[in-house]
């Protein structure tokens, strides 16, 4: 299923766990959302900005070097070259639309990687509202290249210094200040937390799947591709590829997961296949925790899916089948990244780095066809590349 049922659950997974305190924010978000995206000029607006604004259409590109090397036809969904460099703008710039329509005066916003924190204080820019994103101080560091971009676009950033110190603590400092700050708008990065939000972002994401409908077909001369591939951390942009193939069966849909330095090495983020159901930011999924509930901290290289759950979509997905799901080392990333930037002259993210290693674990036949959603653009990751290279200045 690719949207929940009234409540927010998809099958057992989903739904609003919010303490009471937080009870009127979200109740307000359930109540508009729906009929604020349905408005004819809500969506005239969101398309104006994703075509002149952020760059969309994001091509499908054919890549020979990895068909020749894997099998079959492998594409590319570049969604690298969307501005500020990932798939995160699409969600950023509906949800603004949105929050401009409710009355907001101010964003806030978590992020891990950095991506979504740059889209965030980029659509806060262009709308000209304040804008306070909370990330972890581990990931501060490593992703410092975003930091600065965030400061350069007006965001204020806010350090979380508690915990493991990464996405999951900056989630938590969000919740904490929306919870004193209702007037602002939290604008969720991922299809994670209480309805809407899963089904927000993943109809905001869907714009991927709905242009790779028209873009497979034109590229292959099939109406379908075979496999549709992407990396999950919490999952928004394998959310919005597998979107409109969730109901076609012929169609199989890949998730990868980090697996961090192995899945029995204590340092690993893959939760579908280390974590079991629980409730973690507002929503019931499956999440990596202990045998008294306590959530276990998630490792991967990758600074955006080291989340220690995934989407509760996602959840579903793999739950009854209908997705399968991979885990990828770090070794395996980088390898992949470093092969592409070599072959192709593309440098991914290490997020999108984790969706590509994963092909030679697929079957694929001569005549499949593939479609790798590449998430976003590496240049935050380059110093991880260069030292994993050994290549100093």
């Amino acid at each position: 299923m690719k949207n929940p049922d009234e409540q927010g659950f998809y099958g057992e997974y989903g739904g609003a766990f919010v303490p009471e305190m937080l009870y009127p924010n979200v109740a307000e978000l359930q109540a508009k959302y729906l009929e604020i995206l349905a408005q004819a000029d809500f969506q005239q607006e969101l398309q104006q900005l994703l075509h002149a604004y952020a760059g969309r259409p994001s091509p499908l590109y054919y890549s020979g070097y990895l068909s020749a090397k894997y099998g079959g036809k492998i594409y590319l969904k570049r969604e690298d070259l969307n501005h500020t460099g990932a798939h995160k703008i699409n969600n950023a710039l509906g949800q603004i639309l949105l929050a401009a329509r409710m009355g907001k005066q101010e964003i806030i916003a978590e992020t891990g990687a950095g991506q979504h924190g740059v889209a965030t204080a980029t659509a806060a820019a262009l709308m000209g509202m304040p804008c306070k994103v909370f990330m972890g101080e581990v990931d501060m560091a490593r992703q410092a290249p975003n930091v600065a971009r965030m400061r350069m676009l007006g965001a204020e950033v806010v350090a979380a210094t508690s915990g493991s110190r990464t996405l999951k603590d900056a989630t938590n400092e969000a919740i904490r200040y929306w919870i004193n700050n209702p007037e602002a708008y939290y604008l969720i990065g991922s299809v994670v937390g209480p309805h809407p939000y899963p089904d927000l972002v993943a109809r905001l994401q869907a714009v991927i799947s709905a242009e790779l409908l028209e873009q497979v077909p034109a590229h292959s001369g099939r109406p379908l591709p075979d496999k549709v591939v992407a990396c999950i951390g919490g999952g928004s942009n394998a959310a919005g590829a597998f979107y409109h193939y969730i109901e076609q069966p012929d169609v199989q849909l890949i998730a990868v997961e980090a697996g961090g330095k192995g899945i029995a090495s204590g340092q690993s983020a893959a939760t579908s296949q280390l974590g079991s159901i629980g409730i973690i930011h507002g929503s019931r999924t499956l999440l990596m925790q202990d045998a008294d509930g306590q959530i276990i901290e998630p490792y991967s290289i990758s600074a955006g899916l080291d989340y220690p759950g995934i989407g509760p979509m996602h959840a579903h997905l793999i739950s009854s089948g209908r997705a399968q799901v991979y885990s990828i080392n770090d070794d395996q990333a980088l390898a992949a990244g470093v092969a592409l930037s070599r072959h192709e002259g593309i440098l991914p993210a290490l997020e999108s780095a984790h969706a590509l290693a994963v092909l030679p674990e697929l079957d694929i036949h001569p005549d499949d066809i593939t479609v790798v959603c590449l998430s976003g653009r590496g240049d935050k990751d380059l110093q991880t590349y260069l030292d994993y290279l050994h290549i100093n200045d």
